[in-house]
């Protein structure tokens, strides 16, 4: 029996094969040590929350998924609708945009960090 570690789409396989030769009457068995990949899993309870000096508005993810873009820098003045970040989720790349006109106050994801439905990505004023 061999064992791999596969990763498809972010999701982790576990996957024990039987190798056989071509005499069935002598099966081989083959045991090797299989590295463990890490998911870097950013859940809510991993992001720093905003503190007392952060902003009131918080902009929060509407869907898990992976961060693939900053799309604004703090102090940087948004309208309602404006792109914050950028989510790839299931294939597809998500907005995640600010829910009212205001200021950038905080970052709280970098890209490429993964994300859970509901954390705060960012707040503003």
């Amino acid at each position: 029996m061999k064992s791999y570690t596969i990763t498809v789409n972010g999701n982790v396989y576990h996957v024990t094969v039987e190798e056989t030769t071509a005499d069935a009457g002598s099966a081989q068995q083959v045991s090797a040590p299989v590295p463990q990949p890490t998911i870097a899993q950013t859940s809510p309870e991993a992001i720093p929350q905003p503190s007392g000096s952060a902003g009131k508005i918080e902009v929060k993810a509407s869907v898990p998924g992976k961060v693939i873009g900053v799309e604004v820098t703090v102090g940087q003045s948004v309208k309602a609708g404006d792109n914050v970040l950028i989510l790839e989720s299931m294939k597809m790349e998500i907005p995640v945009v600010a829910p009212e006109d205001g200021t950038i106050v905080s970052i709280l994801a970098s890209e490429g960090d993964n994300v859970e439905n509901g954390v705060v990505l960012a707040t503003m004023n």
